[in-house]
C-alpha cells in the first residue's frame, strides 16, 4: 500500500537569552513556525548570556551538548532563534553534523510555500535571493585556484582573470542579476497595482486595512464582514452556496501573503474598502518587511486600521508590540487604529463588548461582526450627513450618477430649476457639492 503522507523531519531548537523578557514566548513561537513547516519538534535547548559567540552562536560546550542530545533525538535539523552569519552556520553544521538552519530562512521557507501570487512569489525570492547571496562559500571549488599563465611575463594572471573566475564570483554574479531581474518585475507590477490604488483613492471612498499578528485572524474577520454586508455569499446556476469574494482563512501561520481588497457596503451610503494584509510575526527579517513594503501599501494608505490580536493568547502584549514596531518600520506611524481582540470566544469573557474604542469580539459570531461595523462607522463616518441639492439641470446626468454610485441618495426630484437631491455626503463630497447645497440636516 502506498503511503501518501508526507514524511516530517524531526527538528531541535535552540537559542540564546541575551536577558530578554521576551524569550520563552520567542521561543515557543519558532517551535509553531517549525512546526508550520511541517517539521516535527523533539526538543529544545537555551543558553543565557550577555553575548552571542560570534564563531558558533552558542557555546562551544553548549553547541556540543546539542549535537549529543539532538542525534540522541533523531534529529535532522536544528532551528536557530536568530537570524546568523555564514560562519557561525557552517561552523554549527560542523560540529553538530545537522543541517543547521536560523530564524530568517525558516519563514522564507514558510513564506515560499505560501505565496500564491505573482508579486508574493516575487517579493518571497528577492528576499531569498539578499538572503543567500552573502552566505555564498567556496566549498571544494576547484575554480576557486585557477590564475591565468603565471609563467607569462608581466603575471599574464591578471590577463587571464575572465577564465579564471572563481565558482564563487560566477555564483555571486549569477544571484545579482537575478535580484535585479526581480527588482524590475517587482516595479512594474507595483505600478500596475498603483494605478489601481489611485483609482481607489480618487473615488473618496474610505479604506480600511486589518493588520496585526499572523493567525491573529484577520482573514476571518473580513470573510465575517463580507457575509454579513459585502455580499460574500454567492449562490451558483444549481444554487448551491458560493463563496467567491471570501478570503483564505486556515488555523496557520501565514496563510495569507496576498493583499485581498473587498468593498463593503453597511448601508445608508455607507461603504469603504478593506484590505486584509500579510500577517506579522516577532523578528520579522528585514529583508522581508523591505520585500513586502508594496504589498503593504494598503495599510498605509488606509484611512483606519483594524488590529486583529488573539485574545486567547497569553502573549497577547507582545504581539500588539511586535505589530507596531513593524508598522513603525514601515512608516505607517499616528494612524487612526481600532484594536480588535479576536477569539473571545476562546476566553471565557462575554462578547462582543466595546471597550472604549476597541472592541472584545469573535470573528465567527455575526453579532461581534455586527459591533465592529458600528466601530468603523463611528470612527470614518461621523461626518456624514444629508445634505439637499439642487443641482443644473445641464450638469444633473454626471452628478447624480456620482452620486448614486458614491453616496445614499434619499430623493430626487426634477424641477424647472434643477434636480432637486437629498443625499447622504461624505465631508469631501459636502466640499465638493457645496455650491448646489440648499439646506443641510445635523449630521447624523
Amino acid at each position: 500500500m502506498i503511503n501518501n503522507n508526507t514524511q516530517q523531519i524531526k527538528a531541535y531548537l535552540a537559542g540564546v537569552n541575551l536577558d530578554d523578557p521576551g524569550f520563552d514566548y520567542s521561543m515557543s513561537e519558532l517551535a509553531a513556525l517549525a512546526e508550520a513547516n511541517n517539521y516535527e519538534v523533539v526538543g529544545q535547548a537555551s543558553q543565557k548570556a550577555e553575548n552571542v559567540v560570534a564563531s558558533t552562536y552558542l557555546g562551544k560546550g553548549k553547541v556540543a551538548e546539542i549535537r549529543d542530545l539532538a542525534q540522541g533525538l533523531g534529529a535532522k535539523v536544528l532551528i536557530v532563534n536568530d537570524e546568523l552569519t555564514p560562519v557561525q552556520i557552517r561552523n554549527l553544521e560542523h560540529i553538530t553534523k545537522l543541517r543547521v538552519i536560523d530564524r530568517t530562512e525558516l519563514i522564507l521557507e514558510i513564506f515560499s510555500s505560501r505565496a500564491r501570487t505573482r508579486q508574493a512569489k516575487l517579493q518571497v525570492e528577492l528576499a531569498r535571493l539578499e538572503y543567500e547571496l552573502p552566505r555564498l562559500h567556496p566549498s571544494e571549488n576547484s575554480l576557486d585556484q585557477q590564475r591565468g599563465n603565471g609563467g607569462a611575463a608581466g603575471g599574464g594572471g591578471f590577463a587571464n582573470r575572465g577564465a579564471g573566475e572563481s565558482k564563487l564570483e560566477l555564483n555571486r554574479r549569477t544571484i545579482g542579476k537575478q535580484i535585479s531581474a526581480i527588482k524590475r518585475e517587482l516595479r512594474e507590477v507595483a505600478d500596475q497595482e498603483a494605478v489601481k490604488a489611485a483609482r481607489r483613492k480618487a473615488s473618496s471612498v474610505p479604506k480600511v486595512a486589518l493588520v496585526g499578528y499572523t493567525n491573529a485572524g484577520k482573514s476571518t474577520t473580513m470573510n465575517g464582514l463580507l457575509r454579513e454586508f459585502g455580499g460574500g455569499v454567492a449562490r451558483g446556476r444549481d444554487g448551491a452556496r458560493e463563496r467567491s469574494k471570501e478570503v483564505l482563512a486556515k488555523d496557520m501561520l501565514f496563510a495569507t501573503l496576498d493583499t485581498a481588497v473587498r468593498r463593503i457596503d453597511l448601508g445608508d451610503g455607507i461603504t469603504f474598502i478593506l484590505s486584509d494584509t500579510v500577517g506579522f510575526v516577532s523578528k520579522l527579517p528585514h529583508k522581508l518587511v523591505n520585500s513586502f513594503k508594496a504589498t503593504l501599501q494598503e495599510a498605509k494608505d488606509a484611512d483606519l486600521l483594524i488590529n486583529v490580536v488573539d485574545a486567547s493568547d497569553p502573549n497577547m502584549n507582545q504581539m500588539i508590540k511586535t505589530t507596531l514596531a513593524v508598522l513603525d518600520e514601515i512608516g505607517i506611524t499616528g494612524r487612526p487604529m481600532i484594536t480588535a481582540y479576536n477569539k473571545a470566544d476562546l476566553t471565557g469573557r462575554a462578547y462582543p463588548q466595546v471597550e472604549g474604542g476597541d472592541l472584545l469580539y469573535s470573528a465567527e459570531d455575526p453579532a461581534s461582526i455586527k459591533a465592529l461595523a458600528g466601530l468603523i462607522t463611528r470612527r470614518l463616518f461621523s461626518g456624514y450627513g444629508e445634505v439637499a441639492l439642487v443641482l443644473p439641470l445641464a450638469e444633473a446626468g454626471r452628478s447624480l450618477a456620482y452620486l448614486h454610485a458614491r453616496s445614499k441618495v434619499v430623493s430626487e426630484r426634477y424641477s424647472d430649476d434643477g434636480v432637486h437631491v437629498v443625499a447622504r455626503l461624505s465631508p469631501a463630497d459636502k466640499e465638493r457639492f457645496g455650491r448646489y447645497v440648499v439646506a443641510s440636516d445635523a449630521d447624523a
